[in-house]
């Protein structure tokens, strides 16, 4: 079969389902829209908490945490909201739009149509993949962008004050802040892996979206049992917040570099395992 395709006159398995066009597909949903609605909201609402309850004062042991120094300046805003959202509400875009695309496509009986066009079952992986992965990059610029903008017309540009002491140039801070996201995203492959195997085993988007969520969770809970002693390092979630490391006066790589490294590890034999499914599943929604 694959060879009589191969030699239709005009047929390029490659041309086939092009990533605009389910670039376009996937970005007018209807979750796409709520998604980066509520991302976009979130700075606003902590900008009217601060309002409402005043300006935080590190009464934690006298101890100055990062949400202390959120009305410091624009920069300092945009920061707090990455770690406000860093531990749940990022891992929820991730989930949504790698593992909806392809569960959606089953559960609305559209995927045999699909591959009946016909597209390759790997290249619909790909380009599924592509943009679940795009789209989940562009939230997680969304967040900062919008909270960058909105901190400044509230509190101000400046640079970034550090809860340790000192200040970050005004210079450093929006490539450090920029980098901040690149890892945050990077440490999310994981759930994105998750999200995107469950989507090739399941016709139900919820199951599939859910089930990545509950995951990261379930991740989340043993890293905070101490009793794992260094085995938590292997654990994706271990390492979710060593992006704090580029808030410092001196870069520090090393943590960084291995949250990377376990996550991308993950994420890539999740992915593998994901196509190894698909392309042996009998399709029949």
């Amino acid at each position: 079969m694959t060879a009589l395709l191969e030699s239709a006159p005009g047929y390029r398995a490659r041309h086939t389902l092009p990533l605009r066009v389910e670039f376009v597909r996937q970005l007018r949903r209807r979750r796409t829209l709520v998604m980066g609605g509520v991302l976009a909201a979130l700075p606003f609402v902590l900008i009217a908490a601060f309002a409402i309850g005043g300006t935080p004062d590190g009464r934690d042991n006298g101890r100055i945490t990062l949400m202390d120094t959120a009305t410091a300046s624009g920069a300092n805003f945009a920061a707090t909201c990455l770690f406000v959202s860093a531990g749940f509400l990022l891992v929820v875009p991730v989930a949504l739009f790698c593992g909806d695309t392809v569960a959606s496509e089953a559960s609305w009986s559209s995927l045999r149509y699909l591959l009946a066009a016909p597209v390759p079952r790997a290249r619909l992986l790909w380009s599924k993949l592509a943009v679940g992965l795009g789209l989940s990059a562009a939230a997680m610029a969304l967040l900062p962008l919008v909270a960058l903008a909105a901190g400044t017309v509230a509190y101000g540009w400046g640079p970034l004050r550090l809860p340790t002491g000192g200040t970050l140039a005004t210079a450093d801070t929006v490539p450090r802040l920029a980098l901040v996201v690149a890892f945050i995203f990077v440490s999310q492959l994981v759930t994105a892996g998750l999200a995107f195997w469950l989507s090739t085993r399941t016709d139900a988007p919820l199951g599939a979206v859910g089930g990545a969520v509950g995951l990261t969770i379930i991740g989340n809970v043993l890293d905070a049992v101490t009793a794992l002693g260094d085995w938590r390092e292997f654990l994706p979630a271990h390492w979710q917040f060593a992006w704090v490391d580029a808030l410092q006066p001196q870069l520090e790589w090393g943590g960084m570099v291995k949250g990377a490294a376990i996550s991308v590890t993950y994420a890539l034999i999740l992915f593998a395992l994901a196509f190894r499914h698909f392309t042996k599943k009998d399709i029949v929604s």
